[in-house]
């Protein structure tokens, strides 16, 4: 079996990039759209529940992407392995690129590994999503198209034992233009949604690798969105969730700041 990596070439590109002529400013990233682990890896010693939780994946975060593309125009780059392989939203040199706990699970499978295993995860995974995202946004630059940069992700309703109420996270680093301009416009927008700022996550998390990599640097607008993933299980709630931030968006990019 031909080995691309840590990859057979049967399992195909770790990234996935759809919609990649759209017309639409934004430019949707999905970095936790998938539970699946490459075939090497085995089950990285998880159990099927562990492998189907939070820990492996945002659920329903690839379902609101899709249906948000959809409705902007936009492009979409995910990521099509596991989080537990690679978190395409850390940085090599982060320890919770590849996780050795996450939440009450131990990950044997990622337990001490040396720097020739973490590399050969980092230049299987993550840097074929990096430079994928990088050269379609340098592309519309190039272009004088510049885009904006929308990463989406869910998270669990319960956390360590204690639940949450915030349903919908508005997050930023240093640029706060984009996040300013839908939360303005969810002040305004009916939705029902107990929407906040950086939350449950902020910078200080470690979050906003993907903002800083491909929004900062480019010096272009850029937010993260975090979803209850309570509210998108089932596709009504993906379609209602969609739709809301599509009109915050669509409102927000009309900002001068944005703009």
């Amino acid at each position: 079996m031909r080995l691309v990596g840590i990859l057979t070439g049967e399992e195909g590109d770790p990234v996935a990039l759809e919609n990649a002529a759209a017309q639409g400013r934004v430019i949707l990233v999905c970095e936790h759209a998938s539970r699946s682990l490459p075939k090497a890896l085995g089950t990285l010693g998880l159990s099927d529940e562990a492998l189907a939780s939070h820990i492996a994946w945002d659920p329903g975060a690839l379902g609101v992407a899709r249906l948000m593309a959809l409705q902007l125009d936009a492009a979409l780059v995910f990521q099509r392995f596991s989080r537990l392989a690679y978190d395409c939203n850390r940085p090599p040199e982060s320890p919770a690129a590849m996780p050795e706990k996450s939440e009450i699970f131990e990950v044997p499978g990622n337990a001490g590994l040396d720097q020739a295993a973490r590399d050969a995860r980092t230049e299987a995974l993550y840097l074929p999503f990096r430079d994928s995202l990088s050269r379609l946004v340098k592309s519309r630059i190039a272009a004088d198209r510049a885009p904006v940069i929308v990463t989406i992700h869910t998270f669990t309703p319960v956390y360590f034992g204690k639940p949450r109420a915030v349903e919908i996270g508005i997050v930023h680093d240093s640029d706060s233009r984009l996040a300013d301009a839908m939360l303005a416009a969810a002040g305004r927008t009916p939705g029902g949604y107990d929407i906040r700022r950086n939350e449950p996550y902020g910078p200080e998390d470690g979050v906003t690798h993907t903002l800083k990599e491909h929004g900062l640097a480019n010096a272009i607008a850029n937010v993260m969105v975090e979803v209850r993933n309570d509210l998108v299980r089932e596709e009504a709630g993906q379609r209602a969730v969609a739709g809301y931030l599509a009109d915050l968006l669509v409102e927000g990019l009309t900002s001068p700041q944005v703009r």
